[in-house]
């Protein structure tokens, strides 16, 4: 069976495969299952059904169930089957209708082909030159090493539609008013049960003119003139700052294997284009 065969079989079988665990979740409230329910014996001829004279092989079964990575149970098996003998039914019809001499069905057919061609292509590519445990430390090191002396900032801030009604809280916070009362008026949804609190951030995290104001500030100062924004108007807060504390490197392995991978991919890619003869 094909990968392209296989994988819309995968997703056209999703729904049988739902239903037959749907059906034995209700057979079980009805009688206790058996702890680990046997699974039907393979046909002599590895043919779980023959449609028309073509077999549906065993083997075909067994990729399907592995791709939707559901329980293998005779009920998965059987409601599979009767699934797989649906698609047969409809992939001959298909055939004797000679719709595959219509461009636009030989267009996809061939597109989908393509990308499962591809996708198995660039997965053999990553199988093949998995980074190793010394390449991905020296990637964590050196991503560490370009962030030192960086600085994460927390902050408060009180948004509003206007350039006038920032003004006014300013004026109310020069007079000793409490930034955090203020802030209960705020557009910000998300901060305006904290007070404006804004917690602790990189400058990356923020809109370009937010970022400049907030680093601009001594700790425990405010902006003497609103800033505005693509969401309003700020008037902003400067709590602290402190060194960006990398985090450990078990927690993000993951992140910079796929970070390796993707550099990867984009790098065999690019090298297949440039060694081809396009014109």
């Amino acid at each position: 069976m094909s990968r392209a065969l296989t994988q819309f079989l995968a997703s056209a079988l999703a729904a049988a495969a739902a239903t037959a665990l749907s059906t034995g979740a209700l057979a079980q409230t009805a009688e206790p299952a058996p702890a680990a329910p046997a699974k039907e014996a393979a046909p002599a001829n590895g043919n779980i059904a023959v449609v028309n004279g073509t077999p549906i092989k065993k083997a075909d079964l067994d990729v399907v169930i592995r791709q939707i990575k559901q329980p293998d149970t005779p009920e998965l098996r059987k409601a599979l089957t009767q699934k797989l003998v649906e698609l047969e039914v409809l992939n001959q019809e298909a055939k004797r209708r000679k719709l595959m001499q219509r461009e636009d069905v030989k267009f996809q057919v061939d597109n989908a082909a393509r990308q499962t061609l591809i996708q198995a292509l660039l997965r053999d590519e990553l199988d093949q030159h998995k980074p190793t445990d010394e390449q991905l430390k020296a990637e964590y090191d050196r991503e560490v090493a370009s962030k030192s002396g960086e600085k994460e900032y927390k902050a408060h801030h009180i948004l509003v539609a206007t350039e006038a009604e920032a003004k006014d809280i300013i004026a109310k916070l020069d007079k000793g008013a409490k930034f955090e009362d203020l802030a209960k008026g705020t557009k910000d949804a998300g901060s305006a049960a904290n007070g404006g609190d804004l917690d602790w951030n990189a400058p990356e995290a923020y809109v370009k003119p937010f970022s400049e104001a907030m680093t601009k500030l001594e700790k425990g100062k405010y902006t003497a003139t609103p800033v505005q924004s693509q969401f309003g108007w700020h008037v902003i807060r400067l709590d602290d700052t402190r060194p960006v504390t990398p985090p450990p490197y078990d927690q993000v392995k993951s992140h910079i294997v796929e970070t390796m991978q993707q550099k990867a991919i984009k790098d065999f890619v690019d090298g297949l284009v440039k060694k081809a003869n396009v014109k």
